[in-house]
Formats: C-alpha cells, sequence, structure tokens
C-alpha cells in the first residue's frame, strides 16, 4: 500500500485507476501490443468496458489509434510495451505530429524503484519521443495518474491536434493510491475580433476575382458545414490542398480543383489569376500551392492559430479563433451580393475536368491510374471511405478523385509514410460500418503492415484491400528516372498476393483485365468480409501527363 494512504481512505491500484480515467476521456478502445510491462494494465482492462485490439505490430495499432483521432476528434490510444515495442511507435507518433491527428500512446517501462536487470531493453522512451509529441511523460507516482491523463488528452485534442506519450512503469502500475479521476469538461475556442473580421470582410469585397483554399486545418467536424455556407453564400469558387479534400462537396460548381501537384497544374492557372486567397485552414506540412512575392499576392489567413511565416507564405490579414465562428460571422457580413468576377476561373474548371476526364475509360491492361481512380469512384457512393498508402497513386487520387463529404479521402500529405493505408481503412471501417470501405495500396506499402489482415479479419471487419502491383517502389523509380538517373536498385519480387490474403482467412481476387475491375469490387463489397483485389498497374501515364502535357500547357486567356 502507498506511504499516503491513510486509515479509512479508499485505495485504487493505479493501473485500475488508469483505466478508470480512460473510461473517463470516452476511450472505447484500445490498440496494442502488449508486454509483461503492460500486464497490469492488460488485466484492469479486462475488467473495465474498454476493449483491447490486439494488432499484429505496433505500427498498426498506432495508426488505427491515429486514424481514431482523425475521425472523431477525441484522441485514439495505442499502448506497447518498453524499448522495440514503444520505438516501434515512432512512425504513428511522427505520422500524428504532422498530420494533427489527436494520439495517445501509453508504453510500459521495466521499475525505476528498483532495477534488478540493469539495462535490458532500456532505452530514454520518453526522451526520445519527445521531438514528434506534443507532450512525453514518464508517470512516477500514481498519485498523478488522473492529472497527466487528463492533461495528455487536454493536449492532443486541443489545437493543433498531436501525439502524446505516457510511460507507465511496471511498479508505479501495480502500487496503490488514494486519487480520484477528473473528468473532462467542455472546451471552448475564442472567436476572431469584430475589428479583424471588418477588415477580412473589406479585403474581400473589394478583391474581383478571389479564391478560398481549403487547408488540412479546415477539416474539423464543427468548420466543415460552416465552410460550406459561406462559399455557397458568397459564391467564392474554391480549391483544396491533398489533406483539405471533401471539407466542401467537390461536386460543387465553385469547385476548381485540388492541388495535387505543387506547381503547374491547370489549377495553377486560376490561383495565378486571383486577386485574393482566402486560406481557410492551412497548415504548414502542406506548403501552399501559390508562391507570394513581396508586393504580389494578397491573402487572408483564417485559423485557430496564427500564420508560421516563411519564405512563401506570409499573409497580409490573419484572423485568428475558432474556424467555425469566424466564417460564420464573416459570410454574415460580406452577404451574397458581392459581383466577383468568376468567368475565367469558370473556364479554368471546365479546362480541368476535362484532362481530369481523360484516360478514365482507357481499356489497356496493366491498368493505367486514370482508369483505376476513375473506377473505384463508380463503386463507392459519395460517404464511402477510400484511405490512401503512400506512393504516386495518391496524386492521381487527389486530382482525378472528387470528395463530396468530409474525411472520405483519407491520404497522408504530412509524413506521407508507407505501411499506414490498411490500418487506417481498418479504424474507418470499424467506425462507419455502414459504408464501404476501401485500402488502396502500392505493393510495398501494403508489404510492410499487410500482416493486419489477420487482425481484419480477426475483428470481423468488411473492408476491400486494393494492391496496386508494379513489382518496384514506383513513385521513387519515376522520381529516379526524372531526375537522369539508370533505372536501377528499385525492383522487387511479390508474394501470390491471392494465395496470402487466402491464408489470412480473406478473400484473395486478381484482375486479369481493365473491364474486370468494378465488377470485382462489386463482387467483393457485397460478399462482406475482408478482401484483396490485386491490380496490375502501368504508371507510363506519370510521365506523359504529370510531366509533359503539364510543360506544354498553356494557361487560357
Amino acid at each position: 500500500m502507498s506511504g499516503h494512504a491513510r486509515e479509512n481512505e479508499v485505495t485504487t491500484k493505479a493501473s485500475d485507476l488508469f483505466v478508470k480515467a480512460l473510461e473517463a476521456e470516452g476511450v472505447k478502445h484500445i490498440f496494442a501490443v502488449p508486454g509483461e510491462e503492460n500486464l497490469d494494465m492488460v488485466e484492469s482492462l479486462r475488467k473495465s468496458k474498454i476493449k483491447l485490439v490486439l494488432t499484429r505490430h505496433e505500427q498498426g495499432a498506432g495508426f488505427m489509434a491515429a486514424t481514431y483521432g482523425r475521425l472523431t476528434g477525441k484522441a485514439g490510444v495505442c499502448m506497447a510495451t518498453l524499448g522495440p515495442g514503444a520505438t516501434n511507435f515512432a512512425t504513428p507518433a511522427a505520422y500524428a505530429h504532422l498530420g494533427a491527428f489527436p494520439l495517445i500512446m501509453i508504453t510500459g517501462q521495466k521499475p525505476i524503484k528498483k532495477s534488478k536487470q540493469g539495462q535490458f531493453q532500456i532505452i530514454d522512451v520518453v526522451g526520445l519521443f519527445d521531438p514528434i509529441c506534443k507532450m512525453s511523460k514518464q508517470i512516477v507516482h500514481g498519485d498523478t495518474i488522473p492529472s497527466l491523463v487528463r492533461e495528455a488528452f487536454r493536449v492532443a485534442e486541443e489545437e493543433r491536434p498531436g501525439a502524446v506519450l505516457l510511460e507507465l512503469p511496471e511498479d508505479i502500475a501495480e502500487e496503490d493510491t488514494t486519487s480520484s479521476v477528473i473528468k473532462p469538461h467542455e472546451r471552448h475556442y475564442a472567436v476572431a475580433d469584430d475589428t479583424v473580421l471588418n477588415k477580412a470582410a473589406d479585403m474581400i469585397t473589394a478583391a474581383k476575382m478571389p479564391l478560398v483554399l481549403v487547408g488540412a486545418g479546415a477539416n474539423r467536424k464543427n468548420a466543415q458545414q460552416a465552410l460550406g455556407d459561406f462559399i455557397h453564400t458568397t459564391k467564392i469558387p474554391f480549391f483544396c490542398t491533398q489533406m483539405g479534400k471533401g471539407v466542401v462537396n467537390e461536386g460543387s460548381e465553385l469547385f476548381l480543383g485540388t492541388a495535387a501537384l505543387s506547381d503547374g497544374d491547370y489549377l495553377h492557372c486560376a490561383i495565378d489569376r486571383a486577386d485574393l486567397i482566402i486560406n481557410v485552414g492551412h497548415d504548414v506540412v502542406e506548403k501552399p500551392p501559390f508562391f507570394m512575392d513581396v508586393g504580389g499576392k494578397t491573402v487572408v489567413h483564417i485559423n485557430y492559430k496564427s500564420a508560421q511565416v516563411d519564405e512563401v507564405y506570409f499573409p497580409q490579414l490573419e484572423v485568428v479563433g475558432d474556424l467555425a465562428r469566424s466564417i460564420g460571422k464573416l459570410k454574415e457580413k460580406i452577404g451574397g451580393d458581392v459581383p466577383f468576377d468568376n468567368s475565367y476561373f469558370e473556364r479554368v474548371r471546365a479546362e480541368v475536368n476535362t484532362h481530369v476526364a481523360e484516360g478514365s475509360d482507357d481499356p489497356r491492361f496493366p491498368i493505367i491510374p486514370q482508369r483505376f481512380v476513375a473506377d473505384t469512384r463508380k463503386v463507392m457512393s459519395p460517404k464511402d471511405i477510400i484511405a490512401l498508402d503512400n506512393g504516386i497513386y495518391k496524386v492521381w487520387y487527389a486530382r482525378n478523385y472528387p470528395a463530396f463529404n468530409p474525411n472520405t479521402v483519407l491520404l497522408d500529405n504530412a509524413l506521407a509514410t508507407m505501411g499506414a493505408g490498411l490500418p487506417s481503412a481498418m479504424m474507418a471501417a470499424m467506425l462507419n460500418p455502414d459504408r464501404r470501405v476501401m485500402a488502396i495500396c502500392g505493393d510495398g506499402g501494403f508489404m510492410m503492415n499487410s500482416q493486419e489482415l489477420e487482425t481484419a479479419v480477426r475483428i470481423g471487419l468488411n473492408l476491400v484491400v486494393t494492391v496496386l502491383n508494379d513489382n518496384s517502389y514506383g513513385m521513387i523509380r519515376w522520381k529516379q528516372s526524372q531526375a537522369g538517373f539508370e533505372d536501377w536498385g528499385l525492383e522487387f519480387n511479390n508474394p501470390d498476393f491471392v494465395q496470402y490474403a487466402n491464408s489470412y482467412g480473406a478473400t484473395g481476387h486478381r484482375v486479369e483485365s481493365s473491364e474486370d475491375l468494378t465488377p470485382t469490387f462489386e463482387r467483393a463489397f457485397q460478399a462482406g468480409g475482408v478482401h484483396l483485389v490485386e491490380v496490375p498497374v502501368d504508371y507510363s501515364q506519370n510521365k506523359k501527363v504529370l510531366i509533359d502535357e503539364l510543360a506544354a500547357k498553356a494557361c487560357l486567356i
């Protein structure tokens, strides 16, 4: 019993208190690969309402928890042991840190009061994670658990969201404490001052050809409706970054396209012509798809936090505060009667749509990117979800796949890590059992966490996993070619993906022609369960469309 316990005081085992604190935060699942240093926590979870979801690698647990945070706004929770278990959380931590996804990582540790094993498996986990977390703490006494858990969730979830690590040594987990849970409370962000909102309204109404840029930070549940209302009331055309896809319905006639490339696409003709950019939810991980020069383009920055200034981004006005309420008040001040000149933007939109449609019905096999993106869109309803791993296909989906609802295109343009596509899709399927969910992975990225197919089957998900097979690290191979290097060192051999999927209890399919793709998807979705669809892919269009054609384009006069 703790030396702080007094007579008649109720004591609680520290790990039990930790789990009660998680329950108070609304935690329903913990994704984990436990070790012996977590056994007290495992026992406490056994007696709780929280479901322990075992994954086959700590990365899978971390990516699933981070995606829970991304989709709900509430921190997802994952758990691992010390040493190698903890270090396997480094990539999911960086994924959440750069992507702004609220994540809580719980790691174990050897006893800190008295060690009998020297330095076996012991590294400074707290110090290791500090640069890629918003907070990284070791729990040194059971009495501090309630405040540290409450603080961890506050820090992880507040703007800008991110990752937090709590290390729970096994001797602390097993001790008794008299502390009680600290329950969460509502939080509200301040609203931008009317003075700055009036200035923003004046700048917008004075513009002739303004554009709205939707960034990753606008993808918060309370902001999506407000931003859509603002755009469709003011009739200001909009475009988005890769991680801003779907925040506002891309089926709108005001949507110009996604800035899937940094510069030089057809969309950039409109961006270059605009006299004002209203940048909503700008996140520094995604470079703005325009270059600012002193005395050049005017930018209004609207976000929860002030702008981080660099060589290409230094807005002339900043509207800082609760994004939804700021946008709502700005809409009221501007109204819908401003005579903006959208004629050029309408022509650019038609040009973008024409080029995006090219190749969408191309019969070649192996299939070209334009065809598999178009066929994916055909089988997914407006609210269905795709989760992309990292590869050159991500650019094609960002550019060619319209998103009609928020968080229906889950891609990572922050850390841009391989291996996250399958676990992210699994989390989306858990949270949305009534929607179709598809993971889209390259053969390289898929194999980095392919073992999670077993997890998906075991927990009973309905999920289609598409593996785009070119037997190489295709994106790097393409960049190798563009840089003028020899085609060397980036090819490999793959397993038989159909048999591989079947061995996990999933169902494998191999597409044999371009016409076979959509029927295969439909059969897989209608059958339910976990399905893997192998699609041989031809990336020769990368150079033709994304390099040669764009280099030869001329912006409309």
